[in-house]
């Protein structure tokens, strides 16, 4: 199950168990083909917006297993990659939560949620993105099982670079959702909260890019959502 987006832009001128992993920056790729790594923040402030790549490619995971021995496992993650200008850009994100072998009355608790935020710049890019996730329950009666990825694409027309403001509200945003995770409050719960929280990513992204030149065929801001698991999608 997944979000799937193709896209081809015109010419245009202008972790850890218990949710503890840290936000990271960067920015990628180098020579014909960039491989996404993490960078400190400061080293992809001076680094973005620099010379043109040709292309780059991302992916994030995170995936929570739950069982008799380990009853209760929540992840999460929540990274921002800056490419700067790429001809082409593969991204992926996804998250996988199983829960297995419990029982009504021990029931399994496991929840994966990754969030994802890419920003990149340039003509006739090419952009492959793909945003799934999955949740399952093997025979475990009552158990709580649930998987969420959330993916934030910004286009625009020149590089763009986050600035320490934007980069402060993102990280108390990934600090709340690190408290969520471990909160222990029900799936159907959970669910709406994360779903505020990716909301208000969305607003602090559309905020960053609101005096950069946009790409014309592409929206500053796409949000790719998918959930999946107990209590549903």
């Amino acid at each position: 199950m997944s979000t799937h987006v193709n896209a081809h832009r015109k010419p245009n001128p202008v972790g850890k168990s218990l949710g503890r992993k840290a936000m990271r920056i960067g920015l990628f790729a180098a020579g014909a083909a960039g491989i996404a790594a993490a960078v400190p923040a400061q080293a992809a402030t001076a680094a973005a917006g620099g010379m043109g790549r040709n292309a780059a490619v991302a992916e994030d995971h995170t995936f929570s297993h739950a069982d008799r021995a380990h009853p209760t496992q929540v992840k999460d993650s929540f990274t921002v990659r800056q490419f700067g200008t790429v001809t082409s850009a593969g991204i992926r994100n996804q998250a996988n939560a199983v829960s297995v072998g419990c029982s009504v009355d021990a029931h399994c608790r496991s929840v994966a949620l990754s969030f994802q935020i890419v920003t990149l710049a340039g003509q006739h890019t090419r952009l492959n993105a793909v945003n799934l996730s999955d949740a399952a329950n093997q025979h475990c009666d009552g158990c709580q099982t649930l998987a969420g990825a959330y993916q934030f694409v910004v286009s625009t027309a020149r590089p763009i670079t986050l600035d320490s403001a934007t980069r402060n509200r993102l990280a108390d945003i990934h600090r709340r959702l690190d408290e969520l995770s471990r909160s222990g409050i029900p799936a159907v719960d959970l669910k709406t909260k994360v779903d505020a929280l990716a909301a208000e990513v969305t607003g602090v992204l559309h905020d960053a890019v609101a005096d950069a030149p946009k790409a014309a065929d592409q929206p500053a801001v796409a949000v790719h959502r998918h959930m999946d698991g107990w209590p549903g999608r």
